[in-house]
């Protein structure tokens, strides 16, 4: 026992070294909460626990965790004394590919340097990325569809993207390739052992490199993680290598993930999808039937539903409904009983997919949330919900028979003054052998940042004339404050659009619209002076403005979450609306808040004006205290003028020009 402790005293003292001179020698800046963060991760990993570490803008939390991976894989080798060390690699699992790619591009490979040339570690670090097949290119599929459109007009710059396949087998590394070229050239999901390519193939080479015994970091995305969880549980072959320990980086995705992979959807998009392999394999009229029943089965659907404010999206099993379901389920039957044996079984097991999502609707199983959503074509799209995430996140990951280390890490795990919301969407609730951290950004708020919440500001019927005119005088009040240099966020397109419509022609500074993800827009906007983005949707998170680029950020509406299906049928499990409000939705709003606020302040020498354009959230409004809660301490402001002030002090004569 003895040698275990100092080894783990040695890593510690590792952890020190490594943040306080060896980064700091190579730029990096010495955070004392970034080692702090460093040292609990490194406590759970190897004390084989579950950590959630709420790590605020700012700290450095890739580098926290990376840090204490490296020397928990270190010292757990040497604390293994007695037998012989199996080195198994670290999983890292995150949201979003921007992350995936600096991780393995930018953090492992400055890191590993680091470590390398200092002795802390003897080999350099080496990481891969895991992703679906439906990423990666099946060169026979390719060589089919490029003599499928040899003689055939096609998008140049498409043809030509996918061209370039034969040389990137990653189509995510591939621009200006087509959706539909991607589905129909990618790895099919059952991939047949006999296929004359295999040896060959450069996807199945790509999964020989990623489970070599020297890969020290396998990065993937949630859904990823999940997928081998499910193969692990159903006793099919994992598809990540064996693990011990693993970190959910922008963790508070993990429950949506759940939702997205357990849910079962089937829009009309599909059904071609499907007709056309079946067309491949020369069943024309299979796939003209398919087609035909599957669309007056949808029509059928949208017309049973249609009331004077549009589609209802809860799903109504009505007599119209039940009986076109059922026919299209008998549909799929006779037409896979007949194709059996004369089409791959990939095919066969894609309109079995199809076939459940009918039975589930007609069934109405109990397990999902039924409900509708639009396509573009104005086709209703059948999704099913799980009501089950936090228990398929414990079976699938916390009740592993193996021990599992676990690390948890997100700006917005902590909701409120708890962790209360995050412990209960991921399964988490009850265990005992669950710790929280909470890391507080190193950047000076009450210095740097004013929280300006107007005490004009006052009620208006949501949707209304009045409401747009308010809040178009407020920001226009504070763009012409601040000079500028101002992020709008909204919570709602139809605000934000009627709103910019009145402004546009009254302000001085250029204006971009985002509308849904256009990267292009907000690139522009990084490349101008003085200027105002009007934002909403994924613009709440993962957006770096940092410096003067953004000096002003007004948040238009508290971030309450828009009634859905999902939310009402968790609404019923709580015995009050009251109950429901204080457990669900304003720790949702807080962490949705929170996401926001993170776009002001991005570096330690950076200022910024915050304000809330929500009567609710002023002093006395019935969310100030949970406003205030959620956010770092700062300076408060009640009046226009103190905006002017604090801008005019911090900012220099060039800000201005």
């Amino acid at each position: 026992m003895f040698y275990k402790v100092e080894y783990q005293k040695r890593a510690h003292q590792e952890v020190e070294k490594i943040f306080r001179v060896l980064l700091p020698e190579q730029g990096l800046a010495v955070r004392e909460e970034q080692i702090r963060l460093c040292h609990e991760m490194l406590d759970t990993l190897l004390g084989e626990r579950i950590a959630l570490c709420d790590a605020g803008v700012g700290i450095g939390k890739t580098y926290a965790y990376l840090v204490a991976c490296v020397l928990m894989r270190k010292y757990s080798i040497l604390m293994e004394r007695n037998s012989l060390p199996k080195q198994h690699p670290v999983v890292v699992s995150t949201s979003s590919i921007a992350l995936q790619k600096a991780i393995l591009s930018e953090y492992v490979p400055f890191l590993s340097r680091v470590l390398v040339e200092q002795g802390i570690i003897q080999t350099p670090l080496r990481a891969v990325v895991r992703k679906g097949k439906e990423h990666f290119v099946c060169d026979n599929r390719l060589e089919q569809r490029i003599e499928a459109i040899r003689h055939k007009q096609k998008n140049a710059v498409q043809r030509e993207a996918l061209l370039s396949l034969r040389k990137h087998y990653d189509m995510d590394t591939v621009k200006d390739l087509s959706g539909f070229d991607r589905r129909l050239v990618c790895v099919p999901k059952f991939c047949p052992r006999e296929c004359p390519g295999r040896q060959m193939c450069r996807y199945q080479r790509y999964l020989e490199e990623s489970k070599k015994q020297d890969v020290f970091l396998q990065i993937c995305n949630h859904n990823y993680l999940l997928a081998d969880a499910f193969h692990r549980r159903e006793e099919y072959k994992p598809l990540l290598a064996d693990y011990r320990a693993l970190v959910v980086d922008e963790a508070h995705k993990l429950p949506e993930a759940v939702r997205q992979m357990f849910g079962k959807n089937l829009c009309m998009d599909d059904i071609r999808e499907i007709a056309y392999y079946l067309e491949r394999e020369h069943q024309n009229v299979e796939a003209r039937t398919l087609k035909a029943g599957m669309y007056s089965i949808f029509t059928i659907i949208m017309e049973s539903h249609i009331s004077s404010h549009g589609i209802k999206e809860n799903f109504q099993l009505t007599g119209e409904c039940e009986f076109c379901l059922w026919e299209g389920i008998q549909m799929i039957e006779r037409m896979m009983e007949q194709l059996k044996g004369v089409v791959p079984k990939w095919v066969l097991n894609r309109l079995q997919e199809a076939k459940e999502v009918l039975e589930c609707f007609l069934q109405k199983n109990s397990k999902y949330v039924l409900h509708l959503r639009m396509d573009k074509e104005n086709i209703p799209v059948l999704c099913a919900a799980s009501r089950e995430i936090p228990q398929l996140l414990r079976e699938m990951l916390w009740d592993r028979e193996q021990t599992l280390s676990v690390i948890l890490t997100s700006g917005t795990l902590k909701a409120g003054k708890g962790f209360a919301r995050t412990l209960q969407m991921t399964g988490l609730e009850g265990r005992t052998d669950v710790q929280s951290y909470v890391a507080e950004s190193p950047f000076a708020y009450e210095e740097n940042c004013l929280l300006y919440l107007p005490k004009t500001l006052r009620k208006c019927k949501r949707g209304s004339r009045e409401e747009v005119e308010m809040v178009a005088g407020q920001i226009h009040s504070l763009i012409c404050s601040t000079y500028g240099h101002t992020l709008v966020l909204f919570t709602s397109y139809t605000l934000m659009g009627s709103v910019y419509q009145i402004l546009r022609d009254g302000i001085l500074f250029p204006m971009v619209e985002v509308w849904r993800h256009s990267q292009e827009e907000i690139l522009r906007f990084k490349t101008m002076e003085n200027a105002v983005l009007f934002a909403a949707g994924s613009c709440w998170e993962g957006v770096d403005f940092p410096g003067d680029m953004v000096s002003s950020l007004i948040i238009v509406k508290l971030p309450f979450a828009v009634p859905d299906p999902i939310s009402e049928a968790e609404k019923e499990t709580y015995e009050s609306l009251e109950d429901y409000i204080q457990a669900i939705i304003v720790p949702d709003m807080q962490k949705k808040l929170r996401q926001g606020f993170g776009r002001a302040i991005r570096t330690e020498t950076d200022t910024c004006v915050v304000s809330i354009l929500d009567f609710r959230a002023v002093k006395g409004g019935k969310y100030h205290e949970d406003v205030m809660c959620a956010l770092p301490p700062c300076q408060m402001v009640e009046e226009l003028g103190e905006v002017q002030d604090f801008i005019r002090s911090r900012k220099g004569v060039e800000y201005y020009l």
